[in-house]
């Protein structure tokens, strides 16, 4: 097996020894570098260790190069890795980092710092060993159309009450304009509850409650749609990538990729 395809499984591939191996030291490696982000907002922590933070964010930050510069090498079609979702979440892995020695002078501090804060979007790269987190990611893409017609109800819902509480109550109660009652129809609805505005007349208190009644029935909703997909679309699948279009989603026994038609076992 030429060094390559030996690369390309350890990278891409996750039933190996190896593989497995590779994807549990970048996963304690992601989780390492999420928390250097969240220390070096401490005051105190980095005024006393932000050398040491530094150093280490610059060794996280060259080993995700390393690994990003790899994946791009040993993919059969770069292209095709560096415009998808992870592609481009490790490119966001390790050019925060860089631009930060590119933007500098005191003045861009703060600019320095937020983009020192997009580091964070390293967490997004965890979701590529769960194969859970894959399946409620397809699933809501395949509920997309169910949950928009649903949000489209929402919202005409919550004009419509915002609306009639502003006609019942009116400005002397606190809703002082139509958005002001669509804000507080969305904090009752959703059983936030800030308290901040509330009805004081019967009839307003009696459609404060019935929107109440009706929050729970909306909050149960999107939730069994999405999980009609997940039981709809849950089978025996592997982590087996694709070498020619990078699709990992593929049966046990597929020898052939189900999006593209590329052969799944042929050398890279």
């Amino acid at each position: 097996m030429s060094l390559r395809k030996k690369l390309y499984e350890i990278i891409f591939e996750a039933d190996t020894p190896a593989g497995k191996a590779f994807d549990v030291v970048l996963l304690l490696i992601i989780l390492a570098s999420i928390v250097l982000v969240m220390l070096e907002s401490v005051v105190g922590i980095n005024q006393q260790y932000g050398e040491t933070l530094h150093i280490l964010e610059w060794v996280i930050t060259i080993f995700f190069s390393i690994e990003y510069i790899l994946r791009i090498a040993v993919v059969r079609k770069p292209w095709t890795y560096i415009l998808s979702f992870y592609g481009i979440i490790d490119l966001l892995a390790v050019l925060p980092t860089y631009l930060s020695l590119i933007v500098v002078g005191s003045h861009s501090l703060m600019v320095i710092r937020a983009i020192r804060l997009l580091r964070v979007f390293r967490i997004l790269k965890l979701s590529r060993f769960t194969q859970a987190g894959q399946n409620l990611g397809k699933a809501l893409w395949s509920s997309r159309e169910k949950i928009f017609v649903f949000f489209f109800f929402v919202v005409n819902l919550v004009i419509i009450v915002g609306t009639l509480m502003y006609l019942i109550e009116g400005p002397e109660h606190g809703f002082k304009s139509i958005p002001a009652s669509i804000y507080w129809a969305i904090v009752t609805m959703t059983t936030v509850g800030y308290g901040d505005i509330s009805p004081e007349t019967p009839t307003g208190q009696l459609l404060a409650s019935f929107v109440m009644i009706v929050g729970y029935a909306i909050i149960a909703v999107p939730t069994g749609i999405v999980t009609s997909e997940i039981i709809r679309g849950s089978r025996d699948t592997n982590t087996q990538v694709c070498p020619h279009c990078l699709y990992d989603q593929h049966d046990n026994d597929a020898l052939y990729c189900k999006k593209c038609g590329g052969r799944l076992n042929e050398d890279n």
